[in-house]
């Protein structure tokens, strides 16, 4: 069974990270070179908040929101939700419907090791039910039924 460290692995990917003092404009034209739809602040070693497609929605329609000007750290969130390393696929397809959320920080030894989204659980479990069919098609093919032929007496 996957986890959490599973799907970071088959991701491959570094978490993408800017300072709190960088424009939105800045923010969003790494999200736009690197293709993802949320980005880490991070101040110091820490990450410190998460700025995604769905705040630049929001934040369109608040007073003072002008992406030149304004910085990422008064528009970030600030409230990270995390799971460890070690938790099962199922058990990250639970937190994502139970919290509605679309996007994970994943913790190791008290250290975030990645980022991972709704969309790459969804894919990891798409591809691991496609296996086990695999397997079951590989186990319990038509040729047995078939071949299977009824004897008359």
């Amino acid at each position: 069974m996957y986890n959490a460290e599973d799907i970071l692995k088959e991701k491959s990917r570094e978490m993408i990270c800017v300072s709190p003092e960088v424009t939105l404009a800045e923010a969003l034209a790494v999200m736009l070179e690197n293709k993802i739809g949320a980005i880490l602040v991070k101040e110091n070693e820490d990450i410190v908040g998460i700025w995604t497609e769905r705040d630049l929605m929001k934040n369109v329609t608040e007073d003072g929101f002008h992406t030149k000007t304004s910085q990422i750290k008064n528009f970030m969130t600030k409230t990270l939700f995390s799971a460890p390393h070690d938790v099962s696929l199922f058990s990250l397809l639970d937190m994502f419907l139970g919290k509605r959320l679309r996007h994970l920080l994943i913790k190791k030894e008290n250290k975030y090791i990645g980022l991972i989204s709704t969309g790459d659980v969804i894919k990891t479990s798409l591809n691991e039910k496609s296996r086990e069919l695999d397997e079951l098609n590989e186990k319990y093919n038509w040729d047995y039924y078939e071949n299977w032929k009824f004897q008359k007496k």
